[in-house]
């Protein structure tokens, strides 16, 4: 009961010495004392948990944060635009005897300014990698600079800056302490390193008294994770959760709490700017009836939306070609679509269903494409199995056309044509030539039955040259449905 008691006092005593110096809320103080007691046993952990502290204003206690947070972590290295060579160094200095020290812990202040310059890339990758153990940046060194050389750049780290200066990257490791400047009414010490350095002295002791011999239990340990917590968001969480839990008491309740008042829903920022855009896009079609729309009309409902960014996207409504840059990492891709009666270029509900899935973690969209007579006898499922996976939307495509009556497909690879017996009635003698229009087809078939096209050289309606026509290899005529 005793030791029970002396784990959990160590922790409330760190807790409480960040309080007496920086404005923070209880969540944040129990998340700062947890950060501070995995720095001693970071080597039981597959990730370490970065700490952005931020403020929208100057003099809100950041570089006052990083100040305590030196005096109680373990081996606290500050550092204010340091290089990237000087840093890795830092990290993982040669070590005289050959015996591997635990990494320490860094602390960054003035990233604001750090990572302005768009020359700082090598900085922010080597702040990527360091996140996860194993992490190592490769240079080549020695005295002729011809030797080849392994720095391990896997350590805790905190970062100290004004607004959303970090890139999103380092964001998604990190757990945010959002400092505001203080009231009138919030009274904190006044900070003076020579008086409390006595008692910060203390409690490193009494921090590594517990935790350095844990390490093994804490290895061993695989706390229970909050479902409310993304992947990468469980991930950060873990090490401290572990702590918590190796501290018993009250803490793990506590530490639950706070991952889910500080990384739960609604507390990080979205991933990125395509992310946003598909919340945006399943906001336009939770409303929108038709399953295809324009390209066009799709940047209206998107620009339409309060507060959204499309409709002031550099100056200007977003445009297509900026759209269609976004969507392209998702696969998804402008295509031709039946739009009142015309074939447009648009997008499709369904070709958002994985990415919805995928980055929003909803449903995906069901398909409402309208079924033909020849559809629902049977004969679509053979035309699937007719193409090959990566084909889908192409045939759903086909499939529409073909209901519609629209007897010529054009390849837009070959400029071939394909005429589909079976969705429309040849063209008579003297008749007009049935409407084309352009897709992509690798190996032209029926969608319905399923075969392959045979091509041949045919006269119809107004053609002045002979065009290519697709017909099927069985000399058998196919029913309409």
């Amino acid at each position: 009961m005793g030791r029970d008691y002396l784990k959990t006092a160590v922790l409330d005593d760190v807790a409480a010495f960040v309080r007496r110096f920086v404005v923070v809320d209880q969540a944040q103080a129990d998340t700062l004392a947890l950060w501070a007691a995995h720095t001693y046993a970071v080597a039981a952990f597959d990730c370490t948990p970065y700490l952005a502290i931020t403020s929208p204003e100057k003099r809100s206690g950041k570089t006052r944060l990083l100040e305590v947070l030196e005096l109680v972590a373990y081996k606290a290295l500050p550092a204010a635009n340091i290089s990237d060579a000087a840093l890795f160094r830092s990290i993982d200095p040669p070590a005289k005897d050959n015996k591997k020290r635990p990494p320490p812990t860094v602390l960054l202040d003035e990233v604001d300014a750090v990572f302005k310059s768009k020359e700082r890339e090598d900085l922010r990758g080597l702040l990527n990698a360091g996140f996860r153990r194993g992490a190592k940046v490769r240079r080549m060194g020695g005295s002729r600079n011809t030797t080849l050389e392994t720095f391990e750049v896997f350590c805790p780290k905190a970062f100290a800056g004004i607004g959303n200066c970090l890139p999103d990257t380092i964001v998604d490791r990190s757990i945010t302490i959002l400092l505001q400047r203080k009231t009138r009414d919030e009274l904190v010490e006044r900070f003076r390193r020579r008086d409390v350095a006595p008692l910060a002295e203390m409690l490193r002791d009494r921090l590594a008294d517990w935790i350095e011999p844990q390490t093994d239990e804490l290895h061993r340990l695989r706390p229970v994770l909050p479902e409310e917590l993304d992947d990468r968001a469980q991930d950060i969480w873990e090490p401290l959760l572990a702590v918590a839990v190796l501290a018993g008491g009250d803490w793990p309740a506590r530490a639950w709490k706070a991952a889910l008042e500080l990384s739960g829903n609604g507390a990080r920022e979205e991933d990125s700017l395509t992310e946003r855009l598909l919340r945006d896009i399943y906001t336009v079609w939770t409303n929108e009836v038709s399953p295809r729309l324009r390209t066009a009309d799709l940047i209206d409902l998107l620009a339409e939306i309060e507060e959204s960014q499309w409709g002031d996207w550099k100056g200007k409504v977003i445009t297509p070609q900026a759209l269609s840059k976004l969507l392209r990492p998702h696969r998804i891709k402008t295509m031709p679509v039946r739009v009142d009666g015309e074939t447009v270029r648009g997008y499709k509900r369904e070709q958002f269903a994985d990415a919805f899935s995928r980055v929003l973690g909803v449903a995906g969209v069901t398909s409402v494409t309208s079924e033909s007579g020849s559809q629902a006898g049977g004969n679509a499922s053979n035309a699937r199995n007719a193409y090959p996976a990566g084909e889908a939307v192409v045939l759903a495509e086909v499939e529409e056309l073909v209901a519609e009556g629209v007897g010529t497909l054009v390849d837009s690879l070959s400029g071939r044509h394909w005429a589909c017996p079976c969705g429309s009635e040849q063209p008579k003698r003297g008749s007009p030539a049935p409407r084309a229009t352009r897709l992509s087809l690798r190996e032209p078939a029926c969608p319905f039955c399923g075969q392959k096209f045979r091509e041949e050289y045919v006269r119809s309606g107004q053609d002045k040259e002979p065009v290519r026509r697709g017909k099927h290899p069985a000399d058998r005529s196919v029913g309409h449905g």
